[in-house]
């Protein structure tokens, strides 16, 4: 699938593109907030008909999803994993990954700001 690389980066640019200026209209945290609900939002629209269809992955996913959405926002992916782990019955599954996203994502930037201040 490497036909596909221009079109994730293509779609990247568009989505950091489009966090970048929702965050110079709402400023963090409450844009980071708005921008990662509306990611989960957008992700879930478009699971059913690009990546869960009978027919495989649909041709704009990588650009729309891992591009657009990957550059808007990670949170989105968080979500869907997470939910398709409960709809899979794995709630256990689903508790620790999300738990430990956020701790690991907590933990990771705290260390990042750590590491970043010492220099």
């Amino acid at each position: 699938m490497t036909y596909a690389l221009p079109f994730v980066a293509l779609g990247g640019a568009l989505g950091a593109t489009l966090r970048y200026l929702a965050l110079l209209a709402w400023p963090a945290p409450w844009g980071t907030l708005a921008i990662n609900g509306a990611g989960a939002l957008l992700i879930g629209l478009l699971a059913v008909p690009l990546l869960l269809s009978e027919r495989g992955l649909h041709p704009l996913a990588p650009f729309l999803v891992t591009g657009v959405l990957g550059g808007f926002t990670t949170f989105s992916a968080f979500s869907l994993d997470t939910l398709r782990l409960i709809e899979g019955g794995r709630i256990g599954a689903a508790v620790t990954y999300a738990g430990g996203s956020v701790a690991l994502s907590l933990g990771a930037c705290a260390l990042g700001l750590w590491l970043g201040r010492l220099a």
